[in-house]
């Protein structure tokens, strides 16, 4: 029996997840919005959306998904690090943040490459005699 655990399955997750948070952003919500718990703009928004396309692009189409969570997880803590240095709410002068943001990027950062260097690449299979069971 195969695991369900994988890195292509994790950066399929994480690719719903960046996609999702992307276009909630553009809907009215408490949580994530100009002003809700976690403070995005058009451009982070699209920044998740974009973000989300690189898991899927690099997870399925490139076919290297571990070495796709290692290089977004390392963009994540440049995020991070950046978000930290930077002075009131606004990223690089585009990208609307704030503390809430700042260390939920510190957290998606130690997750995603904690998956980029925990999870198993492939799913692995058993062989009984041989033949895959």
């Amino acid at each position: 029996m195969s695991s369900l655990i994988n890195a292509k399955n994790a950066a399929i997750a994480f690719a719903v997840a960046f996609i999702g948070a992307g276009v909630l952003g553009f809907v009215p919500n408490p949580l994530v919005s100009p002003d809700g718990v976690f403070a995005v703009n058009a451009v982070h928004n699209l920044v998740h959306i974009i973000t989300g396309a690189a898991f899927l692009i690099g997870a399925v189409w490139l076919g290297a998904p571990r070495w796709t969570l290692l290089a977004i997880g390392v963009g994540y803590v440049a995020v991070s690090v950046l978000g930290f240095l930077t002075t009131g709410d606004t990223l690089l002068g585009l990208i609307h943040i704030n503390e809430a943001d700042r260390w939920l990027h510190l957290g998606l950062a130690a997750v995603i490459l904690g998956a980029g260097l925990a999870v198993p690449e492939e799913d692995s299979v058993t062989t009984v005699k041989g033949h895959a069971a």
